[in-house]
């Protein structure tokens, strides 16, 4: 008698990801290869670290003027990251 347990390799993946809680690391890779793309050469330049913490988008910037810049825009940036996941994953970004 077979065990007829078959799963698409989409389902597997997607049930370890939950299972090692991966989701967060994923994400946080996806957005710092894509972060020169979605954000401009000009700050990706000055952005030093990309991190996830607890769905929050945590940016340092080396530049204290467009840090300031970029804080008037953190909603705007949430959504392109979030655009680009294709989910809404981030709800806060804090930049330093």
């Amino acid at each position: 008698m077979q065990n007829n347990n078959e799963q698409s390799l989409k389902q597997v993946l997607k049930s370890m990801v939950e299972t090692y809680r991966l989701k967060a690391r994923l994400n946080q890779t996806k957005i710092q290869r894509s972060w020169e793309t979605v954000m401009g050469a000009a700050i990706a330049k000055y952005t030093r670290e990309i991190k996830i913490r607890k769905n929050k988008l945590f940016i340092t910037i080396d530049s204290a003027p467009l840090r300031q810049e970029l804080s008037f825009g953190k909603e705007k940036i949430a959504k392109l990251m979030n655009q680009e996941l294709g989910e809404d994953f981030i709800q806060e970004v804090v930049i330093r």
